[in-house]
């Protein structure tokens, strides 16, 4: 551990100004960073340049969840118990198969005198960076989460770093609404980048278009100058629902995962594709759906690096493929913009994250 000589925390804190990445939380391996670490430091008592937020309510990332019903049967009380043990065996929620976790709404409980992040006690936050490297205690034994959906309500503690980021929640949004919106605001964001950054006026297809980082990858697609936009989605449900909202230019049905059956559903090869499937499997039909000098942007936490890099070379494929990384600067309040200005995508995560009148 770091002790850096700084001053001393402020009640029941530790002497000390941390790693502003977190390192002094790593107990195991030494030398890496929180998110490759197999466990982490939760303890409570923060340094003078960390935050202790009080935890209301994870947002378990999709990919994540979705391993987690599938490994269980759907059975709520194996799926709860699951995300327990993972909490408490890593000191952060960072699910073993899919490498991911999601993020969290809280209220900020103490802020270090140094801490650059700008929040105050009393602030309801949420946190805009991975669960698998944050450090993490569950009090409540998740006592009040039915296992039957990705936003769970807990109690405990969460410590952020000097380099976390986080957000204060807005006034005019319900809780798990705006969890929902900040849990993929990286994906409307980068997509806004990729295609206004693109000569002309691209062509864009979604796959996975009816979900919550799909409907906002739809609507920041249009809004930064797309030509056409395309939305696939794996059934007839999700083709009708989406088809309604007026979102895409075309909707299309496919499964993901079928190359060929993807690159049919498409049509032209178009100049951007973005993944925001949750499943794994979905590289090959996303390169095939793309033309000569376009880019691949992968948002699913399912997205295998081999796959997509040589399965791009095994089909002589000449584009540019990116990994989002979750973080744009102005992500969430571009992301909450939308949702604000879209009846059309309010309403699809409303479709999922219950009454929009909830708070």
């Amino acid at each position: 551990m770091s002790d850096g000589g700084g001053a001393q925390a402020g009640r029941g804190g530790r002497s000390g100004t941390g790693s502003a990445v977190g390192l002094h939380r790593v107990l195991e391996p030494a030398g890496v960073l929180p998110q490759a670490a197999l466990r982490l430091d939760p303890d409570p008592r923060i340094r003078p340049d960390e935050i202790r937020i009080a935890v209301e309510r994870l947002n378990l990332d999709a990919a994540s969840y979705r391993q987690l019903h599938t490994a269980h049967g759907g059975d709520p009380d194996a799926i709860r118990a699951d995300v327990l043990r993972i909490v408490g065996e890593r000191g952060k929620m960072h699910n073993p198969v899919t490498g991911s976790g999601g993020m969290l709404v809280g209220v900020v409980d103490e802020a270090g005198p140094d801490s650059p992040l700008g929040l105050e006690p009393g602030d309801r936050v949420a946190t805009l960076v991975s669960l698998t490297l944050t450090p993490l205690a569950i009090t409540d034994g998740l006592a009040r989460w039915d296992g039957r959906s990705e936003q769970v309500p807990a109690e405990g503690h969460a410590i952020l770093f000097a380099r976390s980021i986080a957000a204060v929640l807005p006034g005019d949004l319900p809780v798990p609404l705006a969890l929902a919106v900040m849990d993929v605001c990286g994906a409307p964001a980068l997509t806004h980048r990729v295609v206004a950054s693109r000569p002309g006026a691209p062509s864009v297809a979604v796959l996975g278009a009816a979900g919550k980082s799909g409907c906002l990858a739809l609507a920041a697609a249009r809004r930064a100058g797309a030509s056409r936009v395309v939305g696939l989605v794996p059934t007839a449900e999700e083709e009708d629902k989406l088809a309604a909202t007026g979102l895409a230019d075309a909707v299309v049905r496919a499964d993901a995962r079928d190359p060929v059956a993807v690159a049919a559903a498409i049509g032209d090869p178009v100049d951007v594709t973005v993944v925001c499937v949750d499943v794994p499997g979905c590289e090959h039909g996303a390169i095939l759906a793309t033309a000569p000098g376009g880019t691949v942007v992968f948002f699913s936490m399912a997205t295998s690096f081999p796959a997509a890099a040589l399965g791009a070379e095994g089909l002589a494929a000449d584009v540019t493929m990116l990994i989002g990384n979750g973080y744009v600067p102005g992500h969430a309040g571009a992301a909450l913009d939308l949702v604000r200005s879209e009846p059309a995508v309010r309403a699809l995560f409303t479709s999922r994250t219950g009454d929009d009148s909830a708070q």
